[in-house]
């Protein structure tokens, strides 16, 4: 099953997210390109507030998630560690479990949602387009 894209799940340590759909995402695009500043451009997030998702990471977990090599001639990097790969797998499993588990009470609730309206007012359903200082005759 897909994951329901409105469910946000973040697993918390000591109040703080330690694991939440920015940081997964983050830490699976600094794997695929070796380096926090990329990643962050492919998200469009500042280069500050990625390595301060990065340090909050490291610091949420008894061993580095991420791993950062300063520029240099060979230039800097970043590498996600074994246990940043981990985390990341078992975060969307269980992402993907609380989705299945609130499947058929997400259709339920869903069949009460108003449905999008086309903008035009429907007098056969009830429905009258809302009247305000917008909508209402003007004084000229």
């Amino acid at each position: 099953m897909a994951r329901y894209p409105g469910l946000t799940l973040r697993i918390l340590a000591d109040r703080y997210p330690a694991m939440g759909p920015g940081k997964a995402r983050l830490v699976a695009a600094i794997d695929a390109t070796g380096s926090i500043s990329a990643a962050a451009r492919a998200m469009g997030m500042s280069y500050r507030r990625a390595w301060q998702l990065v340090d909050a990471l490291n610091e949420s977990f008894s061993q580095p998630v991420v791993l950062t090599a300063t520029g240099g001639r060979r230039g800097g990097g970043a590498v996600v560690t074994v246990l940043g790969r981990r985390l990341v797998k078992l975060y969307r499993a269980m992402e993907n479990k609380a989705s299945s588990a609130i499947s058929g009470d997400l259709r339920r609730f869903s069949r009460q949602l108003r449905k999008p309206s086309s903008g035009r007012a429907d007098r056969r359903a009830g429905r009258v387009k809302p009247s305000g200082p917008a909508s209402g005759p003007r004084a000229t």
